[in-house]
This record gives structure tokens, C-alpha cells and sequence, in this order.
């Protein structure tokens, strides 16, 4: 459902389609990679189609070839301002948030160093995607970029900014960039400097606009359910019609020279944890030495088996190591971080990381290192072709390097990579010249590192044909009826329960979603943590197998594995394939049964638990929600529902020992309380007989019983975290209510909250602290419907500078205040029925969320029946239905009041 005048937009535009969907395309194939067909339109538009019958959903992406690479001086920022300003409308889409929100669309943009996109993933309908063609051609060339949505939108991307600043990580990448770089724009961040963003002039920023938003320097991807004739005929009608521009766009040729001497950066801010890193230059990420360097960083970076972690996590001189890439049109940079505990020495730290990576080039590498790490990335690679969404904005990042089959041709290298190779691009670029770290140190002996170029990227991709398409799958039709009518639940004697859903899938994928219950209120009080952690440590060792074996096991058997615990829960997810799914079962069965809980791993777990925690104690957005989860769960300390604060979390570790997570295991691991989705290609009898011999006969050995969650009455109040020198503030508001997800009123709260602040950038809070007052990057609401028990949690949000936590206040409580006396418009009762009723259709077309309803739908006793019936109870809801709900049970008195941030910089609410 959508508002009427877009309604009558939409059917206007198919009649005007359908008179010429049948006629010849001029387009022709230019090109076709493993199920990925280029074409291109008169006036440069390159398109790239992706048709995957298997799921219900299309995704449409639109790449344009301008990033932070491209902006000249007094421009920094420029082309991610100009991606915020896209989102403001057109003559033909005026309300571009309304239109997402409407269509239950799951959209965004982002902004990278060579390239900018769009999309939006939605149901495969044709209205829908004749709308988003429609939209894209639309903002192509005609959006407004007027000023006075430049001076709104200057202040949410300066407070975006101001975010930023607020994370040690961030800051200190982006100081190393820019002296790493003499010349490139790389050095520059891509949210520009503050003086750009606050005094950019609306000419200049047209001027870009006009430049780069061009067909022929753009490429237009659609991906998912669709016919491909018809689609290349409704991209010929929509895109075909833009003229291509007289204007020839510049080559960039600034290059670095070679570096003659390390470098350093030094960021003093207040925080609660130490970082130091090193950074190197290395080749372009479509460079023939690339995919070497990607192995070697992993070799570097990998937790467990990589050297810095062996080096510095195992030996206590850091609670976590990683490294990682940027892969770029031009030559980028290596990074090898290590963060460190504020009381530890950060000196020692530093000097281990620089040797671990520079004698790498020495000390060399092994064969079963470069196999291992090689093992790891093809399998996400593969894993990343079942999924043609995920493929459509993964190429948004090899156009901006040169060409789209560089995805392939580089997952092609990765297979060749020889000992050899990695060993070479150590010598080449782990050099003590090629270095920026924190200090300088002159030299008397410079080493200059020259990076080799790409001479042409169209030569290395000519005539590439990639290699024969995956299995395609089936059409599934992801309507309730449908999903309760292929589902199979099966019950073992010992209560495990199975939830299957069986269907061809691409690449014969299968997702498997699993929840063990344990324990009750009264054995499980003061074991919140031990319990958390004994889930948390099950993939760190067990069944005669190391951390890094069990992780080398289930990358050679294609399998994405997560294991986490709870309070009163452990959780474990899986994603493989059809042909390794058993084998991927027995040895996740044999880890929750058997783990070995070694002494290093756990240390290890403490000590880097400790350091997350350690730096959120200055963190506003981690201050406030945490409190926000407090207010919500207003239990006694010791219940398994009960929220600490950072400190007393802090104070838990330090007392956690390894004989409580054994004795833990021991008693509460069991499968009788064990609920298990699966969806995708699979033999069910098989699947079944592999459950009951792996778990049919594991009970936990302690009494169950579901730790309920009720409403409780909270007194409302005002409560505030002074964090210094903190360049952003979070404003949050709680509101629990006396009602879960089964009670009549739950669809209308549901509705109301999605008006108030869910949708995408169009909701009240949204366009009133957004669009409006230019105050708040981010601003919304959301509400969660306890499925068992009856208790709701409202909570309203809002990252802001500190100096406008009161205006943001005075916003939020003005807002709530008119939801209250004058309720909803018909109009928006539409729309927003229409924007959830789509999102959850898009979240039953995916597997990976479907399963995790069908897997919750066991403990709750449901089929997908009661879904429809609560849709359909919400379709039936009218402007007066709703305001009389959310007069019933939302009183702004009621809301508590959460801000945290530097408060030398906040303003006083005074009383009016």
C-alpha cells in the first residue's frame, strides 16, 4: 500500500511502459561473466544484469565513478555531502524517504575514495521495480541540490563527522592516511574537513553534481527476480531518454613518489584503551601482486593463526591484533593494528608489532600458512556467489578499481598464489621506508620503495569469460501459506526440535539457525557472564582440535559457523553447503559437547572482553544505551535478566575462572531444550538421522524453565554521563509498556512506532531532527514486542554535538507530544503499513532470516499463520485505531530521559 497520488504515478507509468515492452531492445550483450551480463546504452550507461529466480527480491544499485579521490581544494567532503543531498528528491520523486519507507525498501548510499552508490532492496514486483528505475533515472540528473537542503544537511553530516571523531580508531586511521600520503587525495578522509563542510558554496557543489552524475560515468546494476528482455527494455525506456554530456571528464594523474623514510602520527585524546598500528603503501587492488598482499595480511593479521596474535595477543602484549587492506583504483595502504590495555606498555607493544611485520620479509612464511589463509578467502568468495544482493553491491567496490570481472579475475589469483609470491611482496613492501607509524626517526640510509602501477586495466579483463554458473536453485514463493506448507517439524524424544524447510537454493546453500534453552530464574542467578562466556568459547577448542584447526576444518568445508551464548542461552549459526552440511553438523555437535575450554583461550577472551569494555566507559552512544537497557530491565542484580553497568561488568571478569565455565558446561549444556531452523538444499531423512545420532541423547542435567520478562513499573527520570572531550552527545528516551506481541494492541504500537521513527530518513523524529533542524545524523525509534510475555520497550534515539542535546530534547518531546493530541493522517497509516507489510515479506524471501522465524516459531508455538493473522489485523487499522492505542499507553511523562556526553559543552533545558 502507498499514498494515492504515487499509486496513480506508478499505474501511469506501467500503462505508459506496456505499449512498448514488447518492442526489440537495440541493447546487446557486450560481455557475460558466471551469470553477469554487460550491456551498455547510447549515451554510456554501462548496465549489469543479474537475474536470480531463487529469491523473491530484486536489488537495484547504481555506481557512479566519483569519490573523495575526485574532489579539488576547498572541496574535501564534497561527494558524500552530495550523497546525502541525492536522498532529498526530484520534480518526479519528491519525498524520496517516503517513497523508500512505502515501498519496505532496504536502501542507502555510501561514498568511498573512487566510487559513490545507491540502492535498494525490495519485493520482485513490477510495480516496485519500475518504480526504482524510475527513481535512480530520476536523481540521476534531476535532483534539486538546493541550498536550503545544503544548510539543513550540512549540520547532520558535520554531526556524522563529529561521530567520527569520537572513535580512537577512526581517528588514528584517518591521521595515518594523511601522512602516509605526500600528494594523493587517499591522504584526505572521505567525510571531508570541517571547514568544507561548513562553507561549501550550492554552486560548487551543483557544479560536481552535474559533472560526474552522468550516464556515462555510471553503471547500473540489477540484480534478483526478474525477466531479463523485459528488464532490459525498462532500462532502455527510463535511462535511454538522458542525453550523454559534451563534457569530458579529466584524468586524474597525481601519483605519490617512493617514500624515502618511515613516518609517524601521534593522537592524544581521552580514552580507556591504547592503539598503535603501522601502515604500508602496496599496489592497486587490480595489481597482479595484490592478491599476495591480501594473503600476506591475513598470514600477518588472522585470529588465531596469525603472527600478531601469536606474538602479541598469546604472549599478553595486546587483547587484539587484525590487519587489513585498502584495495583501491590507485595504490593503497596495509594496516596491522594492535590494541593494547591502558596500564599496559604500549612501547614493548609497538616494538613486537614493527618486528612481527617487518621480519616477516626474513623469517618468511609457510606453505601451510599460505594455504590455510588462501583456504579461508576462497571460501568467502564463494559463499558470497549465493547470494546475487550481496554480488550486486560487492562489484560497486571492483568499478570503482577499473572494471567489474576484476572480482573474478582477483578470485582467480588468489587460487595461484604461490609461497613464492607471498614471500616476494614481504620483501617488496614490509620495509622500514615504506612505514608510517607513530614517530618519525631519520635515517642515514633511506630505502626507497617504488609501487608499481596498472598499466591498463582493460587489457588484463579482455576476453575474460570467468567460469560455468552455480546451480541456480528454485522459484519459492515466500508467502505464509507457501513457507507453512513446505515446513516439517520434527520432535525427538528428548524435546530437540527440528524446523525444516526444504528447497533448491543458489549453490546449494543451507542455513541452519539453532537455540539451546537452559537453566531457570533461580539456577541461574549470578551466572549471566558464565554463561555468556561458556558459549562464547565453544569454537575455541575442543574434540582434539586447536582454536585454529577447527576453524582450518570449516573452511574446507565451505562452512560459515558462529557460536555465542547468553544468560539462560547458547546460539549457533551456520551457512554451507548442500554436500558438506553433515559433516559441517558432526563437527559443530562434537564441539558442544566436547570443548577442551583451554587456559590461553580463555585468558585471551578476558583480556580482550575487558579492553571492549574498558572503551566504551568513555563512549556516549555505548553509555546510553546501556543505561537504556537498564531502565528497560528493571531486575535485581544476580537475575538473568539483569544489566550491569561497565564497571560492575569490568569487576565480573576479573572474578570469572575457568572451573565455573566447565562446571557450567557440565551441568546446563543439553540438547532437550535444543530448537533448530534449517532452510535450503537438503536430504530431510538424512538431516533427521544425523540430528538424533549427534544430539538425540544429550540432556542438560539441570531443571528448565523459561526465564520470563514482564512488564514492571519503572519511575521515570533524567539521567546523565559527563564523558569529556567527547565531540558528540546521544540523546535517548525509555518507554516500557504493559503489553507483548500477542495482545490486540500490539499491531498499532507497532504502526505508530514505525510513523514516530522507523522508515527510512521519513519518519516524525527523523524529519524533524533531521531534515528539519539539521541536528542529528541519526534519529528515530524503535520498538520491541516481548513474543511471550507481556511487556513492550519503547525507546527514541538521537546522536547530536553536545551544545544541541537540548533543542534534540525540546524536538523529541514536541514530536511526541503532537503524536499524542493529534494522532496520524490516513496518508501515513498507508504508507507506513505498506513500508513494514514489504519489509517483512523481504525478510521471508531471505533464508538467513526466514530461518531464524521458523527456528523461534518452536519455543512459541506458532506456524507462520499467526504472522498473517497480525498483518492482518494491522492492514485493518485505521488513523483513529491507532491514535486511540497510542493514547492508551504513551505519556510523555513516562519516558525517561538518557543523554550522555560532554556536558561543559550542553546547554541547560530551562523550564518555559
Amino acid at each position: 500500500m502507498m499514498p494515492k497520488l504515487f499509486q496513480s504515478y506508478i499505474a501511469l507509468l506501467i500503462a505508459c511502459i506496456s505499449v512498448s515492452v514488447n518492442a526489440d531492445t537495440q541493447m546487446q550483450p557486450i560481455t557475460a561473466v558466471e551469470g553477469i551480463t554487460e550491456y551498455r546504452l547510447d549515451n554510456g550507461l554501462q548496465v549489469l544484469l543479474f537475474p536470480d529466480q531463487t529469491k523473491e527480491t530484486v536489488t537495484v544499485n547504481i555506481t557512479y565513478r566519483v569519490g573523495s579521490k575526485h574532489e579539488n581544494y576547498g572541496e574535501t567532503g564534497m561527494a558524500h555531502l552530495l550523497e546525502h543531498l541525492v536522498f532529498k528528491g526530484t520534480p518526479k520523486h519528491p519525498d524520496i524517504p517516503a517513497e523508500l519507507s512505502a515501498r519496505g525498501a532496504r536502501p542507502n548510499g555510501t561514498t568511498w575514495t573512487d566510487r559513490t552508490n545507491y540502492y535498494e532492496t525490495f519485493a520482485a514486483t513490477d510495480e516496485n521495480i519500475l518504480w526504482a528505475l524510475s527513481l535512480e533515472s530520476s536523481r540521476m540528473v534531476d535532483s534539486f541540490i538546493a541550498k536550503e537542503d545544503l544548510d539543513s544537511e550540512m549540520t547532520v553530516v558535520r554531526n556524522e563527522f563529529e561521530s567520527g571523531e569520537n572513535s580512537p580508531f577512526r581517528v588514528t586511521l584517518q591521521k595515518m592516511a594523511s601522512v602516509a600520503y605526500d600528494w594523493h587525495n587517499y591522504g584526505k578522509s572521505t567525510i571531508g574537513a570541517r571547514s568544507d563542510l561548513e562553507n561549501v558554496p550550492i554552486d560548487r557543489l551543483q557544479a560536481f553534481y552535474k559533472k560526474y552524475y552522468q550516464p556515462d560515468n555510471a553503471t547500473l546494476i540489477v540484480a534478483g527476480k526478474f525477466d531479463t528482455p523485459q528488464m532490459l527494455q525498462w532500462v532502455d525506456e527510463f535511462f535511454s531518454a538522458i542525453p550523454k554530456p559534451s563534457r569530458i571528464l579529466p584524468t586524474l594523474y597525481t601519483m605519490d613518489p617512493a617514500k624515502a623514510g618511515e613516518r609517524s602520527v601521534t593522537v592524544r585524546r581521552v580514552g580507556d584503551a591504547q592503539l598503535v598500528a603501522t601502515a604500508y603503501h602496496i599496489p592497486a587492488g587490480s595489481h597482479p601482486d595484490y592478491a599476495a598482499v591480501e594473503v600476506l595480511t591475513n598470514i600477518l593479521g588472522d585470529t588465531p593463526s596469525g603472527r600478531l596474535h601469536k606474538t602479541l595477543v598469546e604472549k599478553e602484549l595486546a587483547s587484539r591484533v587484525y590487519g587489513f587492506n585498502f584495495q583501491w583504483q590507485d595504490p593503497g595502504l596495509a594496516f596491522y593494528f594492535a590494541e593494547v590495555d591502558k596500564k599496559a606498555d604500549l612501547d614493548q607493544a609497538q616494538q613486537a608489532l614493527i618486528e612481527q611485520v617487518e621480519m616477516i620479509a626474513t623469517n618468511g612464511v609457510t606453505q601451510e600458512e599460505v594455504d590455510r589463509i588462501k583456504r579461508m578467502l576462497l571460501k568467502n568468495i564463494d559463499l558470497s556467489f549465493n547470494s546475487s544482493e550481496r554480488i550486486a553491491l560487492e562489484l560497486s567496490e571492483w568499478l570503482g578499481m577499473g572494471d567489474w570481472r576484476l572480482y573474478f579475475l582477483h578470485r582467480d589469483r588468489i587460487e595461484k598464489v604461490t609461497l613464492e609470491d607471498v614471500q616476494r611482496v614481504a620483501k617488496a613492501y614490509l620495509v622500514r621506508n615504506n612505514r608510517t607509524l607513530g614517530r618519525f626517526i631519520p635515517t642515514e640510509t633511506p630505502q626507497r620503495v617504488a609501487i608499481p602501477q596498472v598499466d591498463s586495466v582493460a587489457d588484463m579483463v579482455k576476453g575474460y569469460k570467468g567460469r560455468a554458473a552455480i546451480a541456480q536453485g528454485e522459484v519459492f514463493e515466500p508467502s505464509f501459506d507457501n513457507i507453512d506448507n513446505r515446513t516439517a517439524i520434527v520432535e525427538f524424544d528428548n524435546g530437540l526440535t527440528l524446523s525444516l524447510l526444504n528447497k533448491k537454493t543458489r549453490g546449494e546453500t543451507v542455513t541452519v539457525n539453532m537455540l539451546m534453552n537452559f537453566g531457570n530464574a533461580q539456577n541461574l542467578h549470578g551466572k549471566a557472564l558464565v554463561a555468556q562466556t561458556t558459549g562464547d568459547l565453544i569454537l575455541r577448542g575442543g574434540a582434539g582440535l586447536s582454536r585454529q584447526a577447527i576453524q582450518d576444518e570449516f573452511d574446507k568445508l565451505k562452512a560459515s559457523v558462529r557460536v555465542s551464548g547468553g544468560a539462560d542461552y547458547a546460539y549457533a549459526g551456520i551457512t554451507t553447503t548442500k554436500a558438506n552440511l553433515n559433516s559441517t553438523l558432526t563437527l559443530l555437535a562434537t564441539l558442544l559437547q566436547s570443548p577442551s575450554f583451554d587456559e590461553k583461550e580463555f585468558e585471551q577472551y578476558k583480556n580482550t572482553l575487558k579492553v571492549d569494555i574498558e572503551q566504551n566507559l568513555q563512549d556516549p552512544q555505548r553509555l546510553a544505551f546501556n543505561e537504556y537497557s537498564r531502565v528497560q530491565n528493571p531486575y535485581k542484580k544476580g537475575h538473568p535478566n539483569y544489566v550491569p553497568t561497565f564497571t560492575e561488568a569490568l569487576a565480573e571478569i576479573e572474578a570469572l575462572t575457568l572451573a565455573d565455565i566447565k562446571a557450567f558446561h557440565a551441568e546446563y549444556f543439553g540438547a532437550n531444550n535444543l530448537h533448530v531452523g534449517v532452510v535450503g538444499d537438503f536430504e530431510q531423512a538424512q538431516l533427521t538421522q544425523t540430528f538424533e545420532q549427534l544430539l538425540g541423547q544429550w540432556d542438560s542435567r539441570v531443571e528448565y524453565g523459561r526465564v520470563t520478562d514482564a512488564f514492571s513499573e519503572v519511575n521515570a527520570s533524567t539521567i546523565e554521563f559527563d564523558t569529556p572531550d567527547k565531540e558528540n552527545a546521544t540523546f535517548v528516551a525509555a518507554l516500557m509498556i504493559p503489553i507483548g506481541a500477542s495482545h490486540p494492541d500490539a499491531p498499532a504500537l507497532e504502526l505508530a512506532n514505525y510513523i514516530i521513527g522507523g522508515g527510512f530518513l521519513n519518519s516524525r523524529l527523523a524529519t524533524r531532527l533531521r531534515q528539519e533542524d539539521g541536528l542529528s545524523y541519526g534519529a528515530g525509534s524503535f520498538i520491541t514486542l516481548n513474543p511471550l510475555d507481556d511487556k513492550a520497550t519503547l525507546g527514541a534515539y538521537a546522536i547530536t554535538a553536545p551544545q544541541n542535546l537540548t533543542k534534540v530534547e525540546t524536538g523529541f518531546k514536541e514530536e511526541i507530544a503532537r503524536v499524542i493530541k493529534d494522532g496520524f493522517t490516513a496518508d501515513e497509516i498507508t504508507s507506513a503499513l505498506s513500508g513494514i507489510l514489504q519489509d517483512n515479506q523481504v525478510s521471508r524471501a531471505k533464508d538467513n532470516e526466514l530461518v531464524g522465524t521458523l527456528r523461534r516459531n518452536i519455543g512459541r508455538e506458532r506456524t507462520m499463520q499467526w504472522y498473517k493473522a497480525y498483518e492482518a489485523n494491522m492492514a485493518a487499522l485505521t488513523p483513529e485505531k491507532v491514535h486511540a492505542v497510542v493514547k492508551r499507553y504513551i505519556r510523555l511523562d513516562d519516558f525517561t530521559i538518557i543523554k550522555a556526553g560532554d556536558m561543559t559543552k550542553a546547554t541547560v533545558v530551562k523550564d518555559e
